[in-house]
């Protein structure tokens, strides 16, 4: 995953939380064929088969960072989760789960209501197998699907 310059928040958090070795262990907890992969609940790490997931995260919101029209929703990006508007009108993400836009058009219905502050470099064809699998009645795959270890590796020159 690229993070973007663009959307320094929601980038330095995904890194902290990187470093702090947050998301080694966690569970995609949500996935949509044709849409979307999400991971990122810190319940996740010792879930139970079959227990609702979703609801995990740090106790802080971040300020969102659209940058339409230059960042937008297309195939492969990363951008942040968050409670529904109706919730959370000013549209804040969440702390630490994220998405990964798995949908060929992408999304645009997203745009401006979602932060997204990066994509997928290498490896969308991991992101591709996990949305295939068997799913259960809360969209939680019924076999999990962990990331195992998150790294940070220095941009190539």
């Amino acid at each position: 995953i690229a993070l973007y310059d663009e959307t320094p928040q929601h980038r330095d958090n995904f890194l902290k939380l990187t470093k702090m070795g947050s998301y080694d262990s966690l569970l995609f907890h949500r996935v949509i064929k044709d849409f979307m992969v999400q991971s990122g609940d810190i319940f996740s790490k010792n879930a139970k088969p079959g227990q609702l997931l979703g609801m995990g995260d740090y106790d802080y919101a971040q300020e969102p960072e659209f940058r339409l029209p230059k960042i937008f929703h297309r195939r492969g990006v990363v951008a942040a989760a968050r409670e529904g508007d109706e919730k959370n009108p000013e549209r804040r993400s969440g702390a630490s789960q994220f998405y990964i836009v798995t949908c060929k058009g992408g999304t645009p219905h997203l745009d401006g209501a979602y932060t997204v502050f990066g994509e997928v470099v290498e490896g969308m064809d991991v992101a591709n197998r996990i949305q295939k699998h068997i799913r259960d009645d809360n969209d939680r795959p019924v076999y999990d699907v962990r990331i195992i270890k998150a790294i940070i590796l220095p941009m190539p020159l």
